[in-house]
């Protein structure tokens, strides 16, 4: 089943069961200032669950567009090395705002993965918090599920809460057991990092409001927060045990495979690129140019870091921008303010791209000749802090080479180059500034310009 259709198949279920189909809403929070970007559904129906808005209907069901590369929710570090991590990606979401509760929530989640995607029972995962016993009677006696394919776990894994106060509550995960042949056991386990059972829906009960002093108390309107991530269910349905093997990564794949001239697809420079094409395109969709602060800061981190990685499979020309027209072609029809913006953002990546040409091949030579005659596994912090300051190359990108080639960084050398210059600079600034000048003896001439 392709990833289209999967969307399409999540929000006609829940609109079959008076849920509103609403948009998915910008990058960039309307509500929240407190928050970088958009990193989950519920955040556009932030106030909805505060009570703060009233809405037409109270069932709602959307495919949001998600960044997490920034603030607490940061997953660029992890992109390309891991099979799931991502900077963008899709979350399918159903929500109800103090209408139904626990019961339809998990019956919802059970007929749309068992009998609209037809996923084996024998194959799910549940999990619940533990003391949570209302949702563990509703999946054990109700929905019958196998007592052997459960958990109850503590609040570090089932416990959700919008911030260190406010509306909270248990929450219950359903995962997807890839099967023996693949590492890693069921959640609570020892081994539940592991590829075998993923995560692939959670359920968020918000019940209670968290005080300041930590106490927990009911709330008069109890709401549903789900989340699923679209790339995830995908690779579930299309058999394959890594997102970048579904069909929105492998068209794009091949797109910039022909534009870089690799032929190997499971390259892991090749996925970098195919994961920071989407969210860069996605952010400047939404308003957020380069720049060196906020938000526009951190999509020049990544859209330098797929330069780099262009750089890495030998491609010296500007080709970053090329990609976003095989972006629009499998997202466009989804999104179609992607497609109506396509050669702004071409333009903004373009013009990024060649202002940091000069920087990459420079930076990207000395590092490699100092890696190159490097004793130890250890890159000394002032050579760090030189790439950073002389010639503009970004720590992060420092960061990335050094750990491909499995050496680390002196950060405690990197510091201390930056506190001494820091220090200078301020010395620098304490000088005595000159009352007045004095003109005495001066001939005084008149302008005549």
């Amino acid at each position: 089943m392709k990833s289209a259709e999967i969307r399409q198949k999540f929000l006609q279920f829940f609109a079959d069961r008076g849920h509103e189909i609403v948009p998915s809403s910008s990058l960039v929070p309307g509500n929240d200032p407190t928050l970088l970007f958009t990193n989950a559904g519920m955040v556009q129906f932030k106030d909805a669950f505060l009570g703060d808005e009233v809405r037409s209907v109270n069932r709602a069901t959307s495919s949001q567009r998600c960044v997490r590369a920034g603030g607490k929710h940061n997953d660029l570090e992890n992109v390309g090395y891991t099979a799931r991590h991502h900077t963008f990606f899709e979350m399918l979401g159903n929500f109800s705002f103090g209408d139904y509760f626990k019961r339809e929530a998990i019956k919802y989640a059970w007929e749309f993965l068992t009998v609209e995607l037809g996923l084996p029972a024998e194959k799910l995962w549940v999990t619940v918090y533990q003391d949570d016993d209302e949702a563990a009677a509703l999946w054990l006696d109700e929905m019958k599920i196998d007592p052997t394919r459960f958990s109850r776990l503590g609040e570090k894994d089932n416990f959700w809460a919008m911030g260190d106060t406010g509306p909270c509550g248990p929450c219950s995960e359903i995962f997807f057991d890839h099967g023996e042949d693949v590492p890693g056991g069921p959640p609570g386990s020892p081994d539940e990092d592991g590829d075998r059972y993923i995560e692939i829906w959670n359920l968020v009960f918000m019940q209670y409001e968290r005080k300041a002093d930590g106490t927990l108390t009911p709330l008069p309107k109890p709401s549903v927060d789900t989340g699923a991530g679209l790339e995830r269910v995908a690779a579930v349905l299309q058999n394959v045990h890594s997102n970048y093997e579904i069909d929105l990564f492998q068209s794009l794949l091949a797109d910039i495979g022909v534009i870089t001239g690799v032929e190997d697809l499971t390259n892991n420079s090749l996925r970098v690129i195919a994961d920071h094409i989407r969210s860069c395109s996605f952010l400047i969709v939404d308003g957020v140019l380069p720049s060196n602060e906020g938000r526009g800061y951190v999509l020049r981190r990544i859209i330098r870091r797929a330069v780099r990685h262009g750089y890495q499979l030998g491609v010296k020309e500007v080709f970053f921008y090329k990609i976003v027209a095989g972006l629009v072609k499998v997202m466009g029809e989804a999104y179609p303010e992607l497609k109506a913006k396509q050669s702004s953002v071409e333009k903004a990546l373009r013009d990024e791209e060649q202002q940091f040409a000069r920087t990459l091949e420079n930076g990207m030579a000395i590092l490699e000749k100092a890696i190159a005659n490097l004793n130890g596994d250890t890159l000394a912090g002032e050579t760090v802090f030189k790439l950073y300051d002389t010639y503009g190359f970004p720590v992060d990108l420092t960061a990335d080479v050094a750990r491909e080639s499995g050496i680390t960084l002196d950060m405690e050398g990197f510091e201390a180059a930056m506190q001494v210059q820091r220090a200078q600079a301020r010395a620098a600034g304490n000088f005595s500034a000159v009352d007045k000048l004095e003109l005495d003896g001066v001939e005084v001439t008149d302008f005549r310009g």
